[in-house]
C-alpha cells in the first residue's frame, strides 16, 4: 500500500495521534491490567507518557525527523509513568537513536524514514525494551513488539514503503497480543490479553493512520476469566495470589551513573520489590521504577549509585492507588469551551486554554477529554458556556477525574458567564475556594441572547415577524423589536432593572460593529453609571450574548 513519506511532519502527526486513540482506550487497556501488578493504570501511565513526549515535540520548534525524535524520547523518559511508560520511553528511544545514527551517515539532516529504516527502529526499541526489564518475560509487551519489529524486518527486506510496513508490523503485534494468554498463565487466568502490548498496538496503528489515512479497527479486548491457564504458560515471577502487593510505586531520574553501577542497582531494586525497570536516555540519565515496601530504601540505593532526581513516590494500596504520579507542566488551568474566533482570542487572552465546537456538532466527552488531557495540568477548572451537553460534561470529566485529574465544573451557561467567572479566577487559592468563586461568580452574571425571527410565531412578548429582533432570557422570548438593535436594548433595560454596573455584550457571526456602538449609546443615555463593553465573538447561533454584572 502506497502511503504518506514519514517526515518530521508526520511523526508529530503520529505523536498527537497517538495521545487521542489511547485517550479512546485508555479505560479498555486499565482492564487488562494484571501484570505485573494489577493496580489498572497501563492505559493511564501510556497515556500520559505519551502526552509528555508530544508536549515536547509541541514545544520544539522546526527541526527534521531525527531532532523530533530526539524530542519525544526526551519528553518520554521525562515524563514516563509507571513500569509501562518507562517501556514505552525505550520504544521511543529506539526511533531516536536510530534516526539520530541515519542522519550522521548522511552527513546532515534526515529528511524522512523509509521502509527500512522503520523496521530498524522497531528493532532497536525491542532491544531497548528487554535491556530497561532486565529479565524478559514471554506474553509481555517486549514480546509483542519483536513479532512487530520481526514482521516490519522482513516486509521491509523486499524493498516496501514506511506505509506497508507499519501496516504489517501492526497486524503482526495484534497477531502476538493475542497469543500472549498463551505465553503468561496470569493473563490466561484472568482471560485478558497484556495491557502493555494492548498499548502499544495503539501506537502502532496510529502510525499506520498517519501514513495511510486509514483507520484501523479492532475488536475491543474483554476480560473473559478462565479457571484454567493455559499448558506451558510461563508464570512470570508473580507474586502468589495470596502476598501482599507492595505499598508504593518509586519513580525517578537518575544521572551521574556507570552502567556497571546500574546493574548493581538493578540487583538490589529485585531484592527490595519487583516490577523493576530502568530505562537509559543515552545522554547519561536513566528513568528508574520499582514497586517496594520500603519507599525510603528504593531511593537509597539511587543515591548509592548517582544522583537522583524528580522522586515520585505513589501509593499502590488504598484511595491514592487510582491517582497516576505527579509530573505536570502547571498546578493549575482553566478549559474554556467557546464559539468563533474572537472568543478564542477574547478567553486565551485571560490566561484559559480554549476548545472549540466542531462546526458539524456539539463537544462530546472524548474531545472535553482529550482537551483536559492537553491541559496539562493537575487541576481543572471548567467553563462549559453552553456548548456542553450535561451527559457529556459529566462523562468526560468523571474519566479524567479517574486518571487523577482534579476537574471543577463551573456552571457557566454562557460565555459572558465564562468570563464573569474567569475574571475572577486565581490560581494561588485553593481548588475549592476557587470554584466556589468562579460560580459565585458567573451566577450573578445575568445573561440573556438576542436573535432574529425567522418566522411569524407568537411569543410571550406578542407575535413576532421574519427579520424582528428577539430578547431572550431564560428560554422565554421577553423582548420583541423591530430589529437587532431595538431588542438588545430593551433586554438589557429588563437585565438592569435589579441593577448593575457593567454589561457584556459579544457580537456573533455578521453582526455589524454598528449594533454594539448604538448600544453603548443607549447604556449611555439610559443608565448614567453603568458601563457596556462589546466584543466581537464571531459566535454561531444567536446573534448577540448579553451579560449584566
Amino acid at each position: 500500500m502506497a502511503g504518506r513519506r514519514l517526515d518530521a511532519c508526520a511523526l508529530r502527526r503520529w505523536a498527537h495521534t497517538s495521545v487521542g486513540d489511547l485517550i479512546t482506550h485508555t479505560d479498555e487497556i486499565n482492564r487488562l491490567n494484571v501484570f505485573p501488578v494489577a493496580d489498572a493504570d497501563t492505559g493511564t501511565n501510556m497515556l500520559f507518557t505519551m502526552r509528555a513526549a508530544w508536549e515536547q515535540v509541541d514545544a520544539q520548534g522546526p527541526g527534521d525527523v531525527a531532532a523530533v525524535s530526539a524530542a519525544l524520547a526526551e519528553g518520554a523518559l521525562h515524563g514516563a509513568r509507571g513500569n509501562s511508560g518507562v517501556i514505552l520511553s525505550q520504544i521511543v528511544r529506539g526511533l531516536a537513536v536510530v534516526t539520530a545514527e541515519a542522519a550522521a551517515e548522511r552527513g546532515g539532516e534526515l529528511p524522512e524514514v523509509d521502509g527500512e529504516l522503520y523496521a530498524a527502529t522497531l528493532r532497536q526499541a525491542a532491544a531497548f525494551a528487554a535491556t530497561s526489564m532486565g529479565e524478559s518475560v514471554p506474553g509481555t509487551i517486549v514480546t509483542v513488539l519483536q513479532a512487530a519489529a520481526d514482521a516490519a524486518t522482513g516486509v521491509a527486506a523486499d524493498g516496501a514503503d514506511a506505509a506497508h510496513v507499519a501496516a504489517v508490523a501492526a497486524d503482526a503485534a495484534a497477531d502476538a497480543l493475542d497469543r500472549t494468554p498463551q505465553q503468561l498463565a496470569v493473563l490466561a487466568s484472568a482471560g485478558v490479553v497484556d495491557a502493555g502490548g494492548r498499548g502499544l498496538l495503539v501506537l502502532l496503528d496510529a502510525m499506520t493512520s498517519t501514513l495511510t489515512g486509514e483507520v484501523t479497527r479492532r475488536a475491543e479486548y474483554v476480560p473473559s476469566p478462565s479457571s484454567s491457564p493455559s499448558p506451558g504458560a510461563h508464570s512470570g515471577g508473580e507474586r502468589n495470589a495470596t502476598a501482599a502487593p507492595p505499598q508504593f510505586e518509586v519513580m525517578y531520574l537518575l544521572s551521574d551513573c556507570g552502567a556497571d553501577d546500574v546493574e548493581r542497582l538493578r540487583g538490589r531494586l529485585d531484592h527490595l520489590g519487583e516490577s523493576v525497570a530502568i530505562a537509559a536516555s543515552g545522554g547519561g540519565q536513566y528513568s528508574v521504577h520499582v514497586h517496594a515496601d520500603d519507599a525510603g530504601a528504593a531511593v537509597e540505593a539511587g543515591l548509592a549509585v548517582g544522583t537522583p532526581s524528580r522522586i515520585q513516590i505513589t501509593a499502590l494500596t488504598g484511595a491514592a492507588a487510582a491517582r497516576p504520579a505527579a509530573g505536570w507542566s502547571r498546578d493549575r488551568a482553566v478549559l474554556a469551551i467557546v464559539d468563533g474566533a474572537g472568543a478564542e482570542e477574547l478567553f486565551s487572552g485571560e490566561g484559559a486554554q480554549v476548545l472549540r465546537p466542531a462546526p458539524d456538532g456539539p463537544v462530546s466527552a472524548s474531545q472535553l477529554l482529550r482537551a483536559l488531557v492537553d491541559a496539562g495540568a493537575a487541576q481543572i477548572m471548567v467553563l462549559p458556556n453552553g456548548y456542553v451537553a450535561a451527559e457529556e460534561l459529566v462523562a468526560g470529566c468523571t474519566a479524567a477525574i479517574g486518571w487523577g485529574i482534579d476537574v471543577v465544573p463551573v456552571p457557566a451557561g454562557s460565555m459572558v458567564q465564562g468570563l464573569a467567572a474567569l475574571a475572577v479566577h486565581d490560581p494561588a487559592r485553593q481548588a475549592v475556594d476557587d470554584g466556589y468563586t468562579m460560580a459565585r461568580a458567573a451566577a450573578a452574571a445575568r445573561h440573556g441572547t438576542v436573535r432574529t425571527a425567522t418566522e411569524e410565531a407568537l411569543t410571550w412578548a406578542g407575535t413576532c415577524r421574519p427579520g424582528d429582533g428577539l430578547g431572550i432570557a431564560g428560554d422565554e422570548v421577553l423582548i420583541v423589536g423591530p430589529d437587532l438593535t431595538a431588542a438588545a436594548a430593551g433586554l438589557i433595560d429588563l437585565l438592569l432593572v435589579a441593577g448593575g454596573e457593567l454589561v457584556t455584550v459579544l457580537t456573533g457571526d455578521g453582526v455589524d460593529a454598528s449594533v454594539g456602538a448604538a448600544l453603548r449609546e443607549h447604556v449611555h443615555r439610559e443608565h448614567l453609571g453603568t458601563e457596556l463593553v462589546t466584543y466581537h465573538t464571531g459566535h454561531g447561533g444567536d446573534a448577540l450574548l448579553i451579560g449584566v454584572e
